[in-house]
Order: C-alpha cells, then sequence, then structure tokens
C-alpha cells in the first residue's frame, strides 16, 4: 500500500525594510530605480544629488521588499542641509530589516569607513554591494578587497555587481529576501513609492539643474512646487527654484532664458512620462539668500 504524499506548505510570505547607504556617488539612487524597475530616485555625475530618503517598493509574489534609498553621507557638513542629510541616512539605519552598502568597485576612503562603522553598531543583516565592476579592469583585484573588508563586517554578504548594467541584481534580491521576516505586505502591489507626485515632480526638475549647471549652481538650487492641478490629461505644475545669489540666478537663467528653457523642457518630458499625460510646466528662479544653511527655511522646503 502506498504511503499517500502531502504538499509541502507554501513558504511564507515576506515584508522588509532595506536600507540603501553609502558614502556619495556610489550609485545607490542607480541602484534603486534597478531594483524596482522603475526610475524614482534621481541621479546624476555629482555626489549628494539625493537630499532626502526615498521610499521604493518591490513587490513579488513572495515578498515586499521596502527599499530606503538615502543621501550619501559626507564627513564634512558645514551647513544645515548637509547636517539634515547626514541624519536622514543615519536615521533610516535603525528603523530596517536590513542593510544594503554600496561601496565603489575598489575605491574606499574615510566616508566609506565612516558609514561602514554606522552599519556595524546597528548589527543588522548587511550587504555589500560593490557596485560598477563594469568599469573595472581586471576583476581579480576585487578578491583582496573583499576579503580586508569581510575582516570588518564578518557576517556580511558580498555581491560584486553594475546597477547600471542590471549585473548580479538577482543575486542581491535572492539574498535579501531571504533575510527578510515573514509579514504581509504593507503597500499595494502595483504601489511603487510613497511618496507623491508633487515631491517627485520637484526632484525631477532638480535633477535636471544638476545635469545642466556647473559646479557651484546645484548645491545653491532647490525646488518648491508651488501648484500642483491635474485636470483630465493635463497636469499643470508651478516649480519655484531658488537659489542663494543673484549671479546663480543668472547663471540658473541663461542669455534670453535659454538655460531654463531647456531644463523646463527636459522635466517636462520626464513629467509626461511620470503621469502618463499632458504636462505644462512653469518655472520661475529667485533668490533667497542662505536658505540651505538656515534651519527654519529648509523645514518650509519639505526638509524634514
Amino acid at each position: 500500500m502506498k504511503t499517500p504524499t502531502t504538499t509541502p506548505p507554501d513558504p511564507p510570505f515576506k515584508s522588509g525594510h532595506i536600507a540603501i547607504v553609502g558614502r556619495p556617488n556610489v550609485g545607490k539612487s542607480t541602484l534603486l530605480n534597478a531594483l524596482i524597475g522603475q526610475k524614482l530616485s534621481i541621479s546624476a555625475r555629482r555626489p549628494q544629488t539625493t537630499r532626502h530618503s526615498i521610499l521604493g517598493i518591490r513587490t513579488t509574489d513572495r515578498a515586499q521588499m521596502l527599499f530606503v534609498d538615502t543621501p550619501g553621507q559626507h564627513l564634512k557638513t558645514p551647513r544645515a542641509l548637509n547636517r539634515y542629510m547626514n541624519r536622514t541616512a543615519t536615521a533610516a539605519l535603525h528603523d530596517v530589516d536590513a542593510v544594503v552598502l554600496v561601496a565603489d568597485r575598489l575605491k574606499w576612503n574615510a566616508e566609506d569607513a565612516m558609514v561602514l562603522r554606522q552599519v556595524k553598531a546597528t548589527a543588522k543583516p548587511c550587504l555589500v554591494a560593490l557596485n560598477k565592476i563594469d568599469r573595472l579592469t581586471d576583476p581579480a583585484l576585487l578578491l583582496p578587497h573583499i576579503q580586508d573588508l569581510a575582516a570588518q563586517l564578518p557576517q556580511a554578504e558580498f555581491v560584486p555587481l553594475s546597477a547600471l548594467r542590471k549585473t548580479n541584481l538577482d543575486r542581491l534580491l535572492a539574498l535579501l529576501e531571504d533575510r527578510l521576516p515573514a509579514g504581509p505586505p504593507l503597500y499595494a502591489a502595483e504601489q511603487i513609492t510613497d511618496r507623491s507626485l508633487r515631491f517627485l515632480a520637484a526632484e525631477i526638475v532638480r535633477e535636471k539643474i544638476m545635469r545642466q549647471l556647473g559646479e557651484e549652481v546645484p548645491y545653491a538650487a532647490t525646488v518648491h512646487i508651488e501648484r500642483y492641478q491635474k485636470k483630465g490629461n493635463l497636469t499643470q505644475i508651478h516649480a519655484l527654484i531658488l537659489v542663494e545669489r543673484s549671479g546663480q540666478k543668472s547663471i540658473l537663467i541663461g542669455a534670453g532664458g535659454t538655460r531654463l528653457k531647456q531644463i523646463g523642457s527636459d522635466a517636462r518630458r520626464d513629467l509626461e512620462r511620470l503621469t502618463g499625460g499632458k504636462v505644462m510646466l512653469k518655472l520661475w528662479a529667485k533668490v533667497r539668500a542662505n536658505w540651505s544653511d538656515d534651519d527654519r527655511a529648509l523645514r518650509h522646503l519639505g526638509y524634514r
């Protein structure tokens, strides 16, 4: 007589928060966008592009991963905005179930070491993503670097990857899923973030400023959405760009307003992809001296 077979139970659904941390310009935002399969966090070649924590949601039939993209942490904090960014990144480490520490290939400096110490102090499950391996001339050089870091983070798992080329992301996702606790999803399956369209619109405009302008102006600029109104297939957006000096305003606007028009044109294309309809975008530039070193001004502008 045959023994009846039983179907093993399905593994429990998993859900949890994962902080993506690292020093500036290691590719954290590019990694977040690659993991959720959609552009959510703005990116540029400049360090300190990300100023806020941004939640990116990836939902499958087995798990819901809640990725928290954080500002790059830096040692020098001369202004209130810099201190806000460091506090935001540090706070994200305390309320997550796992951490992804992103580093740039073989590059390692004092800011990387600072973030590593913070991650180690949390005792959270940690994966180290060695990003931008597509730029490595000799992959064999990774092994001694990994061995050195493993001596400092003995419980961590190391994943060489390329966020830009989407190389080895499946390995990272599988390891993260193993480390998440069992639990129900916290957001609807189709939701990719908890941020509003108004917030995302401001970030898109700021990204175009970062990509269009030189060294000084992008760091002195912030974007405040004064009007966001959707009527049918048309979204009207009025965005105020604040800078700290009149010379920066002149650079931002450009001769005959050409540069501001180009920023608006580039932003409009991304906004129409985001909203799925037509966008009427109007931009203004205004000087507000010292806004980036004024805690009250920062709170008014949404830096909370």
